[in-house]
């Protein structure tokens, strides 16, 4: 049994931490039964399913953060507009449930109105990290299929801006006329810096770059490694080159799985910028925690 439970769920997978009210993890459990996987009347018995051991006799708070709140999810929690400190348990949509012993917390995502920009699940890996640097100011990239670069300021999210660089990268190298030419795995570190600087330099020559990758494998044998780290240069280079006006001259903190920030960390550092990294479920973590330090701040 534990005091309250944190809940990471995502499109793909869900995350269950049994907590005691200090903040220790009793207890961590995952599964595949992600937003993605569920109707709405799913939600329920797929926590059970997972956590239901985890459960008292009582009520046990619940805290959730990530596509449970979506349109298409258990309920929907609306994004919170920014300029906004990432949002806690004051802002969370609670879930009317069948079970007794549940008392669900939706944490909203946060939206930004011009440029259109949406984050859900990301302001809680913010929070995380401002949990413990409270003191930072500067620039959070998240990278991963939609990969978010975060202005923050005074503890607040300022701005930010999505790109579709992994999913692009997966597209390509999978779905496209580039899979005859990009292996599924390997690496070549030198000809993803080349790419990205290329692209850096000259972001509007990535679409022929693309199609060099498939006749220099026609024509030249390209090694399939080094296309798979070029093709990844070439999406994160433009990706760098539009995110410019975040992260020059900027303290960055990356936020992700060592496999995806490594090649943003290189490319960054290319550049001569300090980059710091972290763990994306620590960073959950923290950030679910603050918004249960909230909650008992604010319940008598």
């Amino acid at each position: 049994m534990t005091d309250w439970l944190a809940v990471d769920w995502g499109t793909s997978h869900l995350r269950v931490w049994g907590m005691s009210k200090g903040g220790t993890v009793e207890a961590r459990k995952t599964s595949d039964a992600g937003m993605g996987r569920l109707a709405r009347d799913g939600f329920e018995p797929a926590l059970l399913d997972l956590a239901g051991d985890m459960l008292g006799a009582g009520n046990t708070p619940i805290i959730v953060c990530g596509m449970a709140g979506s349109r298409q999810g258990w309920a929907e929690a609306k994004y919170v507009a920014i300029p906004c400190a990432p949002p806690g348990i004051d802002r969370a949509t609670r879930v009317s449930t069948n079970d007794p012993r549940l008392s669900v917390h939706i944490l909203p995502g946060v939206k930004q109105t011009n440029p259109a920009d949406v984050m859900r699940g990301e302001e809680t890996q913010i929070a995380g990290f401002l949990a413990l640097n409270p003191k930072f100011d500067g620039v959070i990239c998240l990278p991963g299929t939609h990969s978010k670069w975060v202005h923050i300021s005074a503890g607040e999210i300022v701005s930010f801006r999505t790109f579709m660089t992994g999913e692009m990268f997966g597209w390509l190298s999978s779905q496209s006329i580039l899979r005859h030419s990009v292996a599924a795995q390997g690496w070549d570190a030198d000809a993803f810096a080349q790419a990205v600087a290329d692209t850096l330099s000259r972001p509007a020559e990535m679409a022929a770059k693309l199609f060099s990758l498939r006749a220099e494998g026609l024509l030249n044998d390209l090694d399939q490694h080094v296309a798979r780290a070029r093709l990844s240069g070439l999406v994160i280079g433009a990706e760098l080159a539009a995110a410019r006006p975040y992260w020059l001259g900027q303290h960055v903190a990356l936020i992700g799985e060592d496999a995806v920030c490594k090649p943003y960390a290189d490319a960054l550092s290319a550049q001569g910028l300090p980059v710091e990294r972290t763990n994306t479920e620590r960073m959950t973590l923290e950030g679910l925690k603050a918004a249960f330090k909230t909650n008992r701040r604010e319940t008598p």
